[in-house]
């Protein structure tokens, strides 16, 4: 006799019948849309790299826009850039999860909260990288509620801040999240990293209420640990924990390839 369709072997029948076709569908999709997927990823990076250097404009091509800046791939130990990794494909942020390629931050050195961090890192140079016009670099830390990432601008002469955005973060709506708020945003640019130039130590930070001086942009209202945590994040990565000795080159007025050049002949000299 044939059974019902209220029966329990043909309900699980269409069920497992169903679930299968909804996964071929599923897993056929997210395959034929994941080159797309990686596309507007590597669109959307290129936009906010060109927006914290104040180079976007909507409407703009961003591929013809992003051909002015030059990546390039920075050791964070020494300050000094290394051409065994592309900087096009190099991921950073990856690599500071693989122990081969990254090292173990605790106490003090882990001010931004990261509890490792990559050996090296890519940078990008507006202009002549020679003698770049501004030099944009990758920043991450903790905030309230997760890890922030973003990107900070800086000019030419190492010490100079031309702007910062966010492009991941989960911070409160209103009070946190502000720091995407363009208001905020701009009162970073002109102001400075450190207090001298032969100083390795970043005095930039988020004040408590109304920011004053060159060193100082306005605290976040309602959001304080939200401020504390970019202070933590910027005085972190200008540090020589990040990127302190990279950006020293350019205040003493030594480019990277002169600074490497003298090495190798001293090398050589040595020898």
């Amino acid at each position: 006799m044939a059974q019902g369709n209220n029966s329990i072997k043909k309900i699980l029948i269409v069920a497992f019948s169903l679930c299968i076709v909804c996964s071929v569908i599923v897993s056929t999709a997210a395959v034929a849309l994941r080159p797309m997927q990686q596309l507007n990823e590597e669109l959307d990076r290129k936009t906010n790299i060109l927006n914290v250097a104040n180079l976007y404009e909507p409407g703009i091509d961003v591929e013809q826009a992003f051909s002015e800046i030059t990546a390039r791939v920075v050791d964070l130990r020494t300050g000094e850039y290394n051409d065994d990794f592309d900087p096009d494909t190099f991921d950073h942020f990856q690599a500071s999860r693989d122990p081969a390629s990254s090292r173990t931050l605790s106490g003090d050195r882990d001010i931004a909260g990261l509890s490792r961090q990559e050996n090296y890192a890519t940078v990008y140079l507006v202009g002549d990288p020679e003698d770049p016009e501004q030099i944009i670099l990758p920043i991450r830390g903790q905030g309230l509620w997760g890890l922030m990432r973003g990107y900070m601008s800086i000019e030419g002469d190492g010490n100079t801040i031309v702007g910062i955005t966010y492009y991941e973060h989960s911070e409160t709506p209103g009070l946190g999240a502000e720091v995407n708020n363009p208001r905020w945003q701009a009162q970073w640019e002109g102001k400075k990293i450190y207090s001298d130039e032969e100083s390795l130590i970043p005095t930039i930070r988020v004040a408590r209420g109304s920011g004053s001086g060159e060193h100082q942009v306005d605290g976040l209202s309602g959001a304080t640990l939200t401020s504390n945590g970019v202070t933590n994040m910027v005085q972190f990565w200008l540090s020589p924990e990040g990127f302190g000795e990279y950006l020293a080159g350019f205040r003493s007025g030594v480019s990277q390839e002169e600074a490497q050049e003298a090495d190798v002949e001293l090398e050589a000299e040595g020898a």
